[in-house]
């Protein structure tokens, strides 16, 4: 289980809570997230799917991986479906379609802003308590409950000596990335997957908008031919916390048929 961009693999416990049948699990924290260490020199996509490929050598060496990734998780799990396809069994994609399409005249911009942060301290996430922190995840999150929400508190954070609590994720992740996203080269690399696919929307979920032509269902079907497409209702992008009994049986259904 591969978990999305300031997140961390704890959280997947709402999920492997509603699944029916026992099964060995992994959930890792990616580098900089969670309990895993911060990185010094920063932070480029590709890492993490070096760091996938290091853990399938350590989990499951002989034989192709059941991967199920979530938002940025779900789009490391589909990039590496399609470069390395002998190595996954099957995939699950919660929400994890990729990123907008950009433009070269986006590159100086984007090198000029990072070279700017390098330079700068970074600001660390403080609350006072985790309370604090519990309500500030209820208040963008809706549609998690009170429970909910501070259990993810003490995922995201860890305490500071004075009794304060900081989010345990490197602030350096919100660093612009110096190389522009390049979808052409994604789909590219999603031609090459050969695992079935199970592909989990949010129906409440924004994301797809903000993709454009490119997240119209339509669309999703052209790029991922071979997927299953399924819609979650009333969840929104982090559909495996706010509607884990919904979203446990159809992945379940989809682990057994593969």
């Amino acid at each position: 289980m591969l978990h999305g961009f300031l997140d961390a693999g704890g959280t997947f416990q709402f999920l492997v809570d509603a699944l029916k049948k026992e099964r060995p699990i992994v959930a890792l924290d990616w580098r900089g997230f969670g309990l895993s260490q911060w990185a010094h020199d920063g932070y480029f996509f590709h890492d993490y799917i070096a760091d996938l490929d290091a853990l399938l050598d350590q989990v499951s060496p002989y034989a192709p991986a059941r991967i199920l990734g979530h938002s940025m998780g779900g789009n490391v799990a589909c990039l590496y479906a399609g470069s390395k396809p002998e190595r996954v069994h099957c995939l699950v994609n919660l929400e994890g379609f990729g990123l907008g399409r950009t433009s070269p005249k986006e590159a100086p911009p984007r090198m000029r802003k990072w070279l700017d942060q390098i330079k700068k301290p970074t600001n660390e996430r403080v609350y006072n308590s985790f309370d604090q922190l519990t309500a500030v995840l209820k208040f963008r999150n809706p549609r998690f409950s009170p429970q909910t929400s501070a259990f993810i508190a003490r995922i995201w954070a860890v305490t500071e000596e004075d009794g304060r609590v900081r989010l345990a994720a490197d602030p350096r992740h919100q660093w612009v990335n110096p190389v522009l996203y390049r979808r052409e080269d994604a789909e590219a690399t999603w031609e090459e997957i050969r695992a079935p696919m199970l592909m989990l929307l949010g129906e409440k979920s924004d994301y797809l908008q903000r993709l454009g032509e490119d997240g119209t269902q339509e669309a999703l079907r052209r790029t991922f031919p071979t997927a299953r497409l399924a819609s979650i209702p009333d969840a929104g992008h982090m559909l495996h916390i706010e509607r884990p009994e919904v979203v446990a049986p159809v992945i379940e259904a989809f682990l057994d048929a593969c």
